[in-house]
Parts: C-alpha cells; sequence; structure tokens
C-alpha cells in the first residue's frame, strides 16, 4: 500500500520540503541558541523562539503548551525525543532543578529512573528517526507509537509500532509480558487493520541487565528486528476464491526507508 496523502497537493508539498532538510535546519538552530529543556517528570520542557517551535513541528517533535507568553514558546517532549535531540543530535542542552546536566550519563540514568524501559524504547524510537520515519504517541490505538512518512498533516501513518525486547531468555523468565499468548497479537492487528495501518513489532536485541544499562553507549549494542504482521483471511483459501488471491503472513520485511 501506497502513501494515503490527506489531500490534494500533500506529496508535492512532502517531495519539497524533506524531512531529512528540516531536521538539519533545527539542529542548526537549536544549536545557535542553546536552547535548553527541563526535566518534569516523565518529560521534558523545552523553551524556543517561536521561529524554532515552528520548525519543531514542521520535524514533529514535541507538543506545544498553551501559554499568554508570546516572546517564548514552551514545547513539551517526551524522553525519546528530548533524548534524540540531545544525544543523537546534540542540539539542546537539559537541566535538573536548574543545574544543566552536561553529562550524558547523567541525562541517561534519570531517565532510565523514570523509566526502566527507556533504553529498549530509545533505541526503538531512533532506530526509526533515523531513517526518517515520523514518531507520534500510538496510545490511542493501543500500541507505542504510530509511524508517518511526513508530517500528519500531509500523510496518514503507514504502521502502528509495537516495541517488544528480543531476549529469548527475557522471555522464557516472564520479564516481558507483552505478546506472550496469541490473543496479545490479534487484538492489535485487527484494530491497526480496521484504521488501514500495519502492525509492525520492533525485536530490540541486546544485554537488558547489569551495568552495561548505565551507560547510553550500551545503545551501539543493540540491534532491532522488524516484522510485520498481517491478518490472515481464511476466505482466501476457499477453493471458489480465484487463484490470484494471496492470503497475509505474518512476515519479516526490509523497512521502507524515505
Amino acid at each position: 500500500m501506497g502513501p494515503r496523502w490527506k489531500w490534494k497537493g500533500a506529496e508535492a508539498k512532502a517531495l519539497a520540503e524533506p524531512i531529512s532538510v528540516s531536521i538539519s535546519e533545527l539542529q542548526l538552530s537549536l544549536a545557535k541558541t542553546e536552547s535548553s529543556g527541563t526535566l518534569s517528570s516523565c518529560n521534558v520542557l523545552l523553551v524556543v523562539e517561536p521561529e524554532q517551535a515552528e520548525l519543531l513541528d514542521r520535524c514533529c517533535f514535541g507538543r506545544l503548551i498553551l501559554s499568554v507568553e508570546k516572546v517564548k514558546k514552551w514545547i513539551q517532549l517526551s524522553f525519546e525525543e528530548a533524548f534524540f535531540l540531545f544525544y543523537s543530535l546534540k542540539c539542546i542542552k537539559i537541566s535538573l532543578q536548574g543545574r544543566c546536566l552536561e553529562n550524558e550519563v547523567d541525562t541517561w540514568m534519570y531517565m532510565k529512573s523514570k523509566r526502566p524501559n527507556f533504553p529498549m524504547f530509545y533505541k526503538a524510537y531512533s532506530h526509526l528517526r533515523s531513517k526518517n520515519w515520523v514518531l507520534r504517541s500510538g496510545l490511542q490505538y493501543g500500541v507505542d507509537f504510530v509511524a508517518y512518512r511526513h508530517h500528519p498533516s500531509l500523510v496518514h501513518s503507514d504502521y502502528s509500532v509495537f516495541v517488544q525486547s528480543g531476549d529469548s531468555d527475557r522471555l522464557r523468565s516472564g520479564d516481558s509480558d507483552r505478546l506472550r499468548v496469541w490473543s496479545d497479537i490479534h487484538c492489535p492487528v485487527r484494530l491497526s487493520g480496521s484504521v488501514a495501518k500495519t502492525l509492525l513489532t520492533l525485536y530490540v536485541n541486546g544485554n537488558f541487565k547489569g551495568e552495561d544499562l548505565n551507560l547510553p553507549l550500551c545503545l551501539e549494542n543493540f540491534t532491532v528486528e522488524e516484522q510485520t504482521i498481517s491478518r490472515w483471511s481464511p476466505q482466501l483459501s476457499r477453493e471458489d476464491e480465484t487463484t490470484n488471491s494471496k492470503p497475509n503472513v505474518t512476515t519479516v520485511s526490509n523497512f521502507k526507508t524515505l
């Protein structure tokens, strides 16, 4: 299935403004002004100039917080979004209680203390973001993320994304409660299909135990396996169906990038 553009001319606009180009502009702008975000519970509040807020929206980072202030704009970032800007793009600073956390390890440890599964989710997030896929929360669809080819105002999302540990020992020990029974897969597959999306499961492989997780360098040792899951319809195997009909099966795909 190809891109499902939301309006006539959306494809032309997307081609004229590639996400990769917008992210480069954002990176230069934020680094130039030394923009800083503040850790707040499980989010990061970033203060930026109005034009930078527009760039963040164009690149789909964070959500604008409405306020009466006109000179500055407040953007709420998830941990994954903030750490991507901080660690991967190196264009923002992050502070905690007024103290700038210039050390990457301090920021990493804080986020991991708030969300123990943060290393696995960040690896999955950065894996798709580095391929220029736009990610938003998938909470309304019962998944972790939804993946878009471009800005959500231009195109519908292609994938609903599940993040899962690929550690077989962890799965057998019961440390991971996700996708352990068939109904765990059947429900999101049916829901994704009803909203014209494909379920994409990202299996993050690596050592999720020990002191290695205390450093962001552990991300280099993680690998991500992409698997798309589609619903098989028994009607397609009936004798009265045409021979051209092909059932949908669980497949390991080469995830397309833009």
